[in-house]
């Protein structure tokens, strides 16, 4: 999703970064892991990364007793997990349980607790889970942000309300469109409920609005050709899809009982980058690891996905006063803190999706279910029909205008394309089914099994494309996005 790279390097290994191939090859061997030996994977996911300090401390500093605790207490809390409110078990542990249905009620991430009933702190169960979903996806999110706050500076995508208004109009319906059918395919299966029984589907009612960014930018070039309006319309159109989704992992899928409280450090992190930028600092690892830690912290025990932790300090790092767009290569040659914060982490970003693809996709083939054909009746009929339908109230009732060149042969395949869901929609099952909940085993991996389908969509698209006559214009890039010299530097 990234408009950087190293543009010196070619070969085999770029390609592998450029088209985000980590990620696919992370989320393949997740599958054929899960489905040859579950309970190893299983064991992998949720490791205990604390064993391993525990382990390396040795027997001699702790006592022999003690590390058998620390399992028994990992295996007390995985056991907590497995616990579900209809069962009513451990009457003994009433308190206890009310405390996890609480959270679990609110969308509840035990594993990555973030306060009790007193109003105290519980820190996270560090497992390889969480190191990967919670703390280095702030990276991924992080990048996200920095896409969506460049496209609203002049001369971004969203800048201008005038040019933008269709392909907005057009991202209201490719989110309301998914999750209207999915919901109306949750109610026909009989399982609508919020935080009803273990295998509700209401839940999961945001997994189809999302729009993968990078596979949907190739897929729509190769149908389009790098030059056609349709190309443009879709990055607007996803990146303000992203900033949909953004808003929509914060508010809708809590991972705790909400602690406002926390905001204040939100906002003491913000200010101090304000601080940094009056003192000139220009290095993003200060950003990064002072009010970055702070404001992901302050998300993680304010009850927010930890993961959406950076994206508050990425307006206000130093930055350029306009944006060239997405996947613009003169991108390349600008130096602000911002820029420099992307330039850094592009690749490592792809092999932290590669590790979210092993650690999420792992579903196992007898997974597909209810949840599994609602996802992908999301992505493959309501975001192509929530899409066109919504370009179409722009253009014949609020007299907008679509991009020249552009028709609804176009519309409708752009819309098919954005319905590969993956990266954000696997993220999105995760938060709504989240794995500290044993009861939500089955729904969980059945509409992972959606999102992971979802690349069917790239293919539908391509034939789609085809049927209806659009050929690659073969045009080359866009020339504004290589003739703008790079501005001054905001600080």
């Amino acid at each position: 999703m990234s408009s950087s790279g190293n543009h010196a390097k070619s070969g085999p290994v770029a390609f592998l970064f450029e088209n985000s191939l980590f990620l696919v090859f992370g989320a393949v061997a997740a599958l054929v892991w899960a489905n040859v030996d579950q309970h190893s994977y299983h064991n992998f996911v949720h490791f205990d990364l604390k064993q391993v300090i525990s382990d390396r401390d040795g027997a001699g500093s702790h006592g022999h007793g003690e590390p058998g605790a620390a399992e028994e207490h990992a295996d007390e809390d995985h056991a907590g997990e497995a616990h579900t409110d209809a069962e009513g078990a451990h009457e003994g542990d009433d308190d206890h349980d009310g405390e996890h249905a609480a959270e679990e009620g609110e969308g509840g991430h035990d594993a990555g607790g973030h306060g009790n009933a007193s109003g105290g702190l519980r820190w996270p169960h560090l497992t390889v889970h969480f190191l990967i979903n919670d703390i280095l996806m702030a990276l991924f999110f992080a990048i996200a942000g920095k896409e969506v706050w460049e496209s609203m500076l002049p001369g971004g995508a969203l800048s201008n309300p005038r040019k933008a208004a269709t392909p907005l109009l057009a991202t209201l319906g490719g989110v309301l469109g998914p999750a209207a059918l999915y919901l109306a395919g949750a109610l026909a299966v009989g399982q609508t409920g919020w935080f009803g029984q273990p295998g509700n589907l209401g839940r999961g009612w945001a997994i189809p609005c999302a729009t993968d960014i990078a596979f949907s930018y190739l897929v729509a070039r190769m149908i389009f050709g790098q030059g056609h309006p349709a190309i443009a319309f879709l990055l607007l159109l996803a990146i303000a899809d992203d900033a949909a989704g953004l808003v929509i992992l914060a508010i809708a899928y809590p991972q705790g009982a909400m602690q406002p409280a926390w905001f204040l450090l939100t906002a003491a992190a913000v200010a101090l980058c304000f601080v940094f930028r009056k003192m000139r600092i220009q290095s993003f690892w200060a950003y990064l690891l002072i009010p970055g830690v702070m404001s992901w912290f302050s998300f993680q025990f304010a009850g927010v996905h930890a993961a959406l932790g950076l994206v508050p300090i990425i307006p206000v790092l130093p930055h350029a006063h306009t944006d060239l767009g997405i996947f613009a290569r003169k991108e390349l040659d600008r130096h602000d803190t911002l820029n420099e914060f992307e330039h850094w982490w592009k690749n490592p970003v792809e092999i932290i999706l590669g590790l979210f693809g092993l650690a999420n996709a792992g579903v196992t083939f007898s997974s597909v279910g209810a949840g599994t054909l609602l996802v992908l009746f999301g992505l493959v009929v309501g975001k192509p029909l929530g899409i066109t339908l919504l370009t179409w109230i722009a253009q014949k009732i609020l007299r907008l205008e679509i991009p020249a060149g552009m028709g609804y042969r176009h519309i409708v395949t752009l819309g098919m394309v954005a319905g590969i869901g993956f990266t954000v929609a696997l993220f999105v099952s995760e938060a709504a089914y989240p794995s500290s909940n044993a009861a939500y085993e089955g729904v969980r991996d059945a509409v992972k099994m959606g999102a992971l389908a979802s690349f069917g969509a790239g293919v539908l698209a391509i034939a789609l494309g085809r049927a209806l006559g659009i050929r690659p214009t073969g045009a080359e890039e866009d020339a504004s996005s290589e003739t703008e010299a790079a501005p001054a530097v905001d600080l």
